[in-house]
């Protein structure tokens, strides 16, 4: 497992907890930026600090590299002087160099491998976040957008509703009572003298119509005859 997956599972329970209490997805968005930009910061921080630890094992490991190629320069001048006693000595200081030179090989191996993950970590990371960045106005977007549509459509419920209908349909039965109370009051309060010339002109209709049907009957009987 990569540092950097390690951290990422710190970001997701944190992310869970926020989808679990239903926080505003914008508010999300941006905490998960956060926590990656803080992440890539501990991320390289860290890299930095592997690479001053191997940078320090190399000088380590160049000074006993260069005390065990001594002890082999003093176990042969030893032996060219005929001193085999001293050359055993120096060669077991050769030896005893000879093995942190090689623990301290195996460790810088060590750091190489965990600076490589660092780094790749870091590429990731980086990746994500830009990724991120980029979606973030659009995935805002989607979400004021699927907000809006969510309030419209319970408004729209609402509006639909059987009491709302029933509200409607009082107020109408309330405004036909109205103009209807209306016009009883403007009959109401019409003088009896235009209810006179009123009746006149009405039975001067009458009278002109029953004129016009004798006159039509008179006709039709002039010509049967």
């Amino acid at each position: 497992m990569g540092i950097f997956t390690r951290f990422s599972d710190i970001i997701s329970s944190n992310i869970n907890s926020m989808l679990d209490k239903a926080e505003d997805p914008e508010k999300m968005i941006k905490l998960m930026i956060h926590e990656m930009e803080d992440t890539l910061i501990e991320l390289k921080s860290s890299c930095a600090g592997v690479i001053a630890g191997r940078k320090k094992v190399e000088r380590k490991l160049e000074e006993i590299r260069g005390r065990r190629d001594l002890w082999a320069e003093r176990a042969a001048m030893a032996v060219a002087k005929g001193r085999d006693n001293l050359a055993r000595e120096a060669l077991i200081e050769k030896r005893r160099f000879g093995a942190i030179a090689e623990a301290l090989e195996g460790e810088l191996a060590e750091y190489a491998g965990l600076i490589t993950q660092y780094q790749e970590d870091i590429v990731e990371l980086e990746s994500k976040l830009n990724n991120a960045k980029e979606k973030k106005r659009v995935l805002v977007e989607r979400h004021k957008r699927a907000t809006g549509k969510k309030r419209a459509q319970e408004d729209i419920r609402r509006s639909n509703s059987s009491g709302t209908m029933a509200r409607f349909d009082k107020l109408e039965s309330r405004i036909e009572q109205m103009e209807a109370e209306a016009e009883l009051v403007n009959m109401a309060g019409k003088p009896p003298v235009e209810e006179e010339f009123d009746n006149l002109a009405a039975d001067d209709e009458i009278e002109n119509e029953l004129a016009r049907i004798k006159a039509a009957q008179y006709r039709k009987q002039g010509e049967t005859l």
